[in-house]
């Protein structure tokens, strides 16, 4: 699963220019894959889920509904996290010269395939 996973994150980063690189992370921060340069990754994934522990509350009180997706900008760049099925999360990292319109398009395409892959990845559920 991890090989597939790894190839997701680079054909995202082939597909987006100036993207950076990107991790997949369960929700409560455990680092599942990662495509990332010059990034710690497992502590990434950790702020990732403090982040989305925020943002899900956010989108809660607020009457959104469930978590999708959020962005940050800073001064260098964006990082941006999607939700990847039930369980997990895309982190990406993008220069600040990249396509936002594109980054979302295709992290979402990538978030939601990276969703069935892990899903596939768990086997069938029994019903109970």
């Amino acid at each position: 699963m991890e090989t597939d996973l790894l190839a997701e994150l680079r054909a995202l980063r082939h597909r987006v220019p100036h993207l950076a690189g990107g991790l997949v992370a369960s929700v409560d921060g455990l680092l599942i894959a990662h495509d990332t340069h010059g990034t710690e990754p497992t502590g990434l994934a950790a702020l990732t889920a403090a982040a989305l522990g925020l943002a899900q509350r956010l989108a809660d009180n607020t009457g959104q509904g469930d978590f999708r997706e959020s962005l940050v900008r800073g001064e260098h760049g964006y990082v941006a996290t999607y939700a990847a099925g039930s369980a997990c999360v895309l982190t990406v990292l993008a220069h600040p010269d990249v396509n936002v319109g594109r980054l979302h398009l295709e992290a979402r395409r990538s978030a939601e395939r990276i969703g069935v892959l892990l899903e596939d990845s768990l086997g069938p559920k029994e019903v109970g």
